[in-house]
This record gives C-alpha cells, sequence and structure tokens, in this order.
C-alpha cells in the first residue's frame, strides 16, 4: 500500500518539505517554484520557504495533487493532471494556473464536488 502523500511530505509541525516534494514529483526546486506560482527564492531560501504565503501555496498543490490521486492512479500522473487536464469550470483553465492565481480554493471545492458525484 502507498503512503499517504500528504504525510511523506508534510512534517509533524505542518510545514511542506519543500525537498521530499520536489522529489517525489521527480521535478527541480525551479520546476517546483514554476508549477506553483511562486519564486525560486521562495523554495530554496529558508527565510522565504517558511513564510506563511509559500507553505500556503505548497500546501494547496500538495492537498490538490493528494485528491486526485486515487483517480489518476500514480503521483506522476496525478502531478500531470494537476499541471495539464483543463478544468471547463474554470474556462479550461488547469489546477496549476488556478493555483497560481491564488483559487485553490475554488479547485478544491471542484474537486469535492466531483468526489460527490456531482457535475464539473
Amino acid at each position: 500500500m502507498q503512503p499517504d502523500l500528504l504525510q511523506t511530505i508534510i512534517d509533524r509541525t505542518g510545514r511542506v518539505q519543500v525537498d521530499r516534494m520536489a522529489e517525489i514529483f521527480h521535478i527541480t526546486k525551479a520546476e517546483l517554484a514554476n508549477a506553483t506560482g511562486l519564486s525560486r527564492d521562495a523554495v530554496s531560501k529558508t527565510a522565504r520557504l517558511d513564510t506563511r504565503a509559500t507553505q500556503s501555496r505548497l500546501l494547496d498543490t500538495v492537498q490538490i495533487v493528494n485528491r486526485v490521486l486515487p483517480w489518476c492512479g500514480s503521483v506522476m500522473q496525478a502531478y500531470a493532471w494537476y499541471r495539464s487536464q483543463p478544468l471547463p469550470s474554470f474556462g479550461d483553465k488547469t489546477a496549476e494556473d488556478l493555483v497560481k492565481e491564488g483559487r485553490a480554493e475554488a479547485v478544491k471545492s471542484y474537486l469535492s464536488r466531483i468526489a460527490e458525484g456531482g457535475y464539473a
């Protein structure tokens, strides 16, 4: 059985472990910064990495990928969905686009509706 993605990436204090996240997604920190709409400094400099804004954006990304993981079958496929699947309810923007716009909560609500059998 695969370990829970959230438990693997988020430490006991609730902090997203950016190195672990990049490793699991098989990307560099620069690619992670791009995929979350953060600067390279935000994911590589400790002072920036520990800010509420940076941690929130990283957490949103992990939560969204974790939410679609059962439907996608693997972390890599779930991450690919996050980056490339157009969402009709949002004008065909991807989850990545919406997270970058600060609309992660809308994506999470959308995924909850789908999970409950609602329409996109």
